[in-house]
């Protein structure tokens, strides 16, 4: 990365591939050590949360999925509550764009930390990538 950001917005995508032990997910934990080094700030939307709550839920359990969530918590990364400013971003992401919408709330946190780089493996973004700063896992 040329320089230090602002902070750093997890995509759901990262945190599943992080949970689940995934191949890019060793490079997630290695990101999350090195911010906490540097002193960056850590940053997901509570959309993307639930996002990861839900699909950690089917694919295990209620309790995992509490766990998992629990466990990001710990890990430093703040829950950034879904106002209406961020929201509107979001909405002109996904009306703009062909993502989800839970992807639109991560790019538009990237958008409105200005100097943030979004931490991601989800080709959705590439669309993007004009933006928000990327870093691909």
């Amino acid at each position: 990365m040329p320089h230090k950001p602002s902070a750093y917005v997890l995509d759901s995508w990262a945190i599943i591939a992080y949970l689940e032990d995934e191949p890019s997910g060793e490079k997630v934990a290695d990101l999350i050590a090195a911010a906490h080094e540097n002193g960056t700030p850590l940053k997901m939307t509570v959309v993307n949360i639930g996002e990861i709550w839900y699909i950690l839920a089917r694919e295990t359990s209620e309790l995992e999925a509490d766990r998992s969530i629990y466990q990001l918590h710990e890990l430093g990364i703040e829950f950034i509550a879904a106002d209406w400013k961020l929201t509107l971003a979001a909405a002109r992401f996904k009306a703009r764009h062909k993502m989800s919408y839970a992807d639109g709330y991560a790019a538009a946190l990237a958008q409105q930390e200005k100097g943030a780089v979004l931490l991601t493996g989800d080709k959705e973004f590439k669309q993007v990538e004009k933006d928000i700063t990327i870093y691909w896992l």
